[in-house]
């Protein structure tokens, strides 16, 4: 592939393999039956190995969930969390006092920074019909003058994320969501102040992509420093400048060379990531991402000491009221809401 735009070629694990300053990217899609009064599934959890459940069966797990699906109080320090949710819906509570439920489109960008203690639960709200989740979790790292700073989060409401349109020549849609970064005069809302994201001259981009059926769309270049992933997680086929992509498999491009995305037959969907690489050591264990295992261990006796300020909620797997809405409160005190 050395003339192709194409560096390689991968499939799609779980996570995804990414690329620096991106660590990690997971996929969630759980096909979530109607809820019950707890907000979990209305089903038997009968067979699951419940606290540890990754095994999709019959379409869905339960993750480290033991009531409702998701992820009970767990630490983070060092790097950002960026949640971007398609479908369904996701409670959060933390060490800070903070909380929301975001969905729908929503998109929540936390920085753990010096450490945070943080949940994440997908609280089934209906009871009479399924309860879809499809989501991405992607985490970014964050410089080491910026692993320390103090740990919050901004909500990027789905209504506030713009979305770039294009037509081809067959008057064919391509749309992408830009979540961060720009693309052709369409900027993506703020990022979090500390965030790698923050500074354009990194030119980091999260971009949700979707192509029409047999729609083609040209890739704007960046500049030559910069790492780029594309990943095809639904559709049929794509073929990036002549050569055929399958579902299920993500390419690495090199980022300053002009790349045509053509369509296949079906309706695709892709992810974008790029930026400009951090080009720090990382020691990552678990939850923590420094730059040395000494911090590693200086994170863990930390955790232990401190609790990274407690656990202010009644229960490790919270998940607000069913009628709670779509909101979010502040470790300040201020809150946002949304119809």
């Amino acid at each position: 592939m050395s003339d192709s735009v194409i560096k390689s070629i991968q499939p799609l694990g779980f996570p995804w393999t990414t690329q620096d300053p991106f660590l990690f990217c997971v996929y969630h899609a759980d096909d979530y039956p109607e809820g019950n009064e707890e907000m979990g599934p209305a089903t038997s959890l009968e067979g699951r190995n419940i606290g540890q459940d990754f095994t999709l069966k019959d379409g869905w797990r339960m993750y480290h969930g033991h009531r409702v699906p998701g992820f009970p109080q767990h630490p983070h320090r060092g790097f950002e969390t960026v949640t971007i949710v398609q479908q369904g819906w996701v409670d959060h509570t933390d060490s800070m006092g903070a909380a929301g439920r975001f969905g729908e489109g929503d998109v929540q960008w936390m920085t753990a920074g010096k450490g945070v203690l943080h949940s994440e639960m997908f609280p089934l709200l209906h009871q009479d019909k399924g309860n879809p989740l499809v989501l991405f979790q992607i985490w970014l790292n964050l410089p080491a003058r910026h692993k320390f700073v103090e740990p919050h989060f901004r909500m990027l409401w789905n209504d506030t994320i713009p979305v770039h349109e294009h037509t081809d020549a067959e008057e064919r849609k391509t749309l992408v969501k830009v979540i961060a970064g720009e693309i052709e005069g369409t900027t993506a809302p703020a990022p979090t102040p500390d965030s790698w994201a923050a500074d354009p001259a990194n030119e980091v981009a999260i971009w949700v992509i979707s192509m029409e059926p047999e729609a083609e769309w040209q890739l704007p270049t960046a500049g030559a420093d910069i790492h780029r992933s594309l990943y095809f997680y639904e559709g049929d086929k794509i073929s990036i400048d002549h050569a055929s992509l399958e579902i299920q498999h993500g390419a690495t491009l090199k980022p300053d060379r002009t790349a045509t995305i053509k369509n296949g037959a079906d309706t695709a969907h892709l992810l974008l990531l790029q930026g400009k690489p951090i080009n720090e050591p990382v020691a990552q264990h678990g939850p923590f991402v420094m730059n040395t295992q000494q911090e590693i261990q200086e994170a863990f006796l930390d955790y232990q000491r401190t609790g990274f300020g407690g656990w202010p909620w009644p229960s490790d797997d919270h998940v607000h009221d069913r009628s709670s809405g779509r909101f979010a409160k502040h470790a300040d005190g201020s809150e946002e809401r949304r119809a």
